[in-house]
């Protein structure tokens, strides 16, 4: 008789456990399916956006110094022309002084240089110096004029600089944001407040490659907003080239004058492509659930069934009509039953809910 110890009766024990479990057939996951239906429906693409202003503009700094004071605050309106910020502007006023002071001494110099190519000139005409001394004269003087011509120019754009210690807004409009304070140092090229024109406004939306076609087709465009306002674009504009790294192309919606009460930068809009479907394309489209397409990147796909199983077919998705289903172009053909779930499909132990075990 073999006495076995309690970690030996413990490991068979396990290890049996094991063997049964492995022997048992494992219990399949049943999808249930769906077959695609041919429709007629019109096309209809919704996509999410978000408005902009046409004309916006960050005000930046053009002189060297502590901001004094910032006059506005976010979301106070501005002319055109206004003061919003002062920069401290000694360093420029005695710029200017110095410019002054350098075309006074350019006028002196010319004065002199004047004076004494005229008395040249004179002792010249009587025969007393030669004309090589009357050339110099007169160069000396033409040299003293161009010297006055610089001073000047310097002392007008010193006085510039000096009318930058006054930052002004550009246009009438509504202050975004402002990036600078009081007391803070800024220097050419930084941003002390970003200003905004109320008064034209679009919607911009990014429309995926796969579904340009159908954005071009639409006949009728609308810009839907929070509170239900429905607003159809004056002007849209589709650019000339796609993002490389999202793969879309960008459409601006110019937005009426008469609908832009009470609409902000940043706000969030659908914007609704629809219209008459190509008959072509409307003959062949198959409508499908929007659970049953699978995406990955660019690639989008169902899972049509198949004796016991799936088989992943690429497929072209054409409008997506939310809780109705989405429209596929190509790929699938009437009565091709797919799985209602395709992440449930994609499992290993995936079968059709139809089929018998």
């Amino acid at each position: 008789m073999v006495i076995k110890s309690p970690l030996q009766t413990l490991a068979f024990s396990l290890a049996a456990a094991a063997l049964l479990a492995a022997s048992a057939p494992a219990r399949a996951a049943d999808v249930p399916l769906v077959t695609a239906q041919a429709t007629g429906a019109g096309l209809s693409l919704t996509l999410e956006g978000h408005l902009e202003p046409l004309r916006q503009a960050t005000v930046s700094a053009q002189l060297s110094g502590n901001l004094t004071a910032l006059l506005i605050k976010a979301g106070d309106r501005v002319k055109a022309g206004q003061a919003i910020a002062r920069i401290d502007d000694r360093d420029a006023q005695a710029g200017l002084q110095r410019s002054a002071a350098g075309l006074a001494q350019a006028e002196a110099e010319a004065r002199n240089a004047r004076l004494a190519a005229e008395r040249t000139r004179d002792l010249r005409a009587q025969g007393f110096v030669s004309q090589a001394a009357l050339d110099t004269a007169d160069t000396q003087f033409r040299a003293a004029q161009s010297g006055v011509q610089q001073a000047q120019a310097a002392r007008t754009q010193a006085s510039l600089a000096r009318g930058y210690a006054a930052v002004a807004a550009p246009f009438d409009g509504v202050v975004l944001a402002t990036q600078m304070q009081a007391g803070d140092l800024a220097s050419p090229g930084l941003a002390i407040a970003t200003i905004y024109a109320p008064d034209a406004m679009r919607a911009t939306v990014q429309v995926p490659l796969s579904m340009a076609a159908l954005a071009r087709q639409a006949t009728r465009i609308e810009v839907e907003l929070g509170d239900g306002r429905r607003i159809q674009p004056e002007r849209k504009t589709e650019l000339a080239s796609a993002d490389a790294v999202s793969q879309t192309v960008e459409w601006r919606l110019d937005l009426p004058r008469s609908a832009l009460k009470d609409l902000v930068p940043g706000q969030v809009a659908r914007i609704r492509f629809s219209g008459e479907a190509n008959p072509a394309v409307a003959a062949t489209a198959l409508r499908v659930p929007t659970a049953a397409v699978l995406r990955r990147g660019e690639l989008t796909a169902v899972y049509v069934a198949q004796d016991q199983g799936f088989a992943l077919r690429a497929v072209r998705l054409g409008s997506d009509h939310g809780n109705e289903g989405i429209d596929v172009l190509a790929g699938l053909k009437a009565g091709d039953r797919i799985a209602a779930d395709a992440i449930k499909a994609g499992l290993a132990d995936a079968r059709p809910a139809t089929a018998k075990p």
